[in-house]
């Protein structure tokens, strides 16, 4: 009896054992998918989709890429090869008027300008504007272009809403990201040597290749231009930087009148900031005046080269305080070159006002 049981345990373990080792082949034959599976239905996009799907579909056909061939084969920041540049833009007009950065088209020998349908045409720089990182092309020989985006305004944006960036990261074009405005007013050294104010910080993912491109409110308009990111690697961080439509708006109709645009100025040059951090100083630090400019008609004093003794420091512009170079150009800009200013000085520890006139230093040698 004992035998028998011992026997069917036996069998039983075997059994099992020879399912234990046969159920892949098992699972394999009655189970694997070897025909195509059914589809499921997804049912429908949720709005916040098929808003963003809108935004892109509307917008992408006006971005375009932007080649340009340096010249002497100068390697570049957002360079695919070597001697090549390349970013992001979007048709301003039914003239063939593009935007797009100063940096992505200069010290360029020739240009390319790549549209979504992906037509090559040639391009011209038409103006520039280093102290705004803008610049104008015009595609030559196109028949047929995309419309121009929509045009919002940057006066009235607030933190916290949508922005979608659509530009050709690392030469992938059409790209669309999503994001938010992170902040406002945030202040962006240009290679002009002056300061961009009220820049747009945002966390939709901007990577070398989309300067240049366009920056979009949730209604598909205009709101910024891309033109950089704070990241240690180079690549997208969460942190970047578009130029207000407001600055934009004004900026580009006056490089396709004339080529350039006008700067106003006083004919000061001034410290860095990081001087005057030093110095323990808040506002701007003169360091000398331009010979003839209003600035030194004024009386305007810059630092002694003698004693470096300090000189005036701006601490005001027309009754609003001035702390950065920023504020002080802001201020330049609204009232604008032909007008006079009204300055706040310190110096020797005490406070003075001057008038100052406001010229277009950009025709001024420093």
């Amino acid at each position: 009896m004992r035998d028998r049981f011992a026997r069917v345990v036996l069998v039983a373990l075997l059994v099992l054992a020879a399912a234990f080792v046969a159920r892949p082949y098992l699972d394999r034959l009655m189970f694997a998918a070897t025909t195509p599976r059914a589809i499921e239905p997804r049912g429908n996009l949720s709005e916040a989709e098929r808003s963003t799907i809108e935004i892109f579909e509307r917008a992408s056909p006006s971005v375009v890429q932007i080649a340009g061939r340096t010249s002497g084969g100068e390697a570049a920041a957002e360079a695919e090869e070597e001697g090549v540049k390349s970013g992001s833009g979007f048709v301003w007009d039914q003239a063939g008027h593009v935007v797009t950065n100063n940096h992505v088209v200069e010290a360029v020998a020739s240009l390319a300008v790549r549209l979504a349908s992906s037509e090559v045409y040639e391009a011209n720089v038409v103006g520039t504007a280093p102290n705004y990182d803008l610049a104008v092309v015009r595609i030559q020989g196109a028949q047929r272009l995309p419309p121009p985006l929509a045009v919002g305004t940057s006066g009235d944006l607030k933190v916290g809403q949508f922005a979608y960036a659509i530009g050709n990261p690392f030469g992938l074009d059409q790209s669309l990201t999503t994001g938010v405005v992170s902040a406002l007013k945030r202040r962006l050294p240009t290679s002009g040597g002056r300061e961009i104010a009220g820049m747009i910080q945002t966390d939709a993912a901007i990577n070398p290749g989309n300067s240049g491109g366009p920056l979009l409110d949730s209604a598909g308009r205009l709101i910024g231009v891309n033109t950089a990111i704070f990241s240690p690697s180079g690549s997208n961080a969460g942190i970047g930087f578009a130029i207000p439509v407001d600055v934009v708006n004004r900026v580009v109709p006056e490089l396709i009148r004339n080529g350039r645009v006008a700067t106003p100025g006083i004919g000061i040059a001034v410290a860095s900031e990081g001087l005057a951090t030093r110095l323990g100083v808040e506002g701007v630090v003169v360091v000398r005046t331009i010979p003839a400019s209003p600035a030194e008609r004024a009386g305007l004093r810059g630092i002694d080269p003698a004693t470096r003794a300090l000189g005036d420091v701006i601490v005001g512009a027309n009754g609003k305080p001035v702390r950065h170079l920023a504020d002080l150009t802001d201020q330049l800009e609204q009232i604008g070159i032909g007008h006079k200013v009204e300055l706040t000085l310190r110096r020797d520890g005490g406070s003075r006002t001057v008038e100052v006139e406001i010229i277009d230093i950009g025709r001024t040698p420093s």
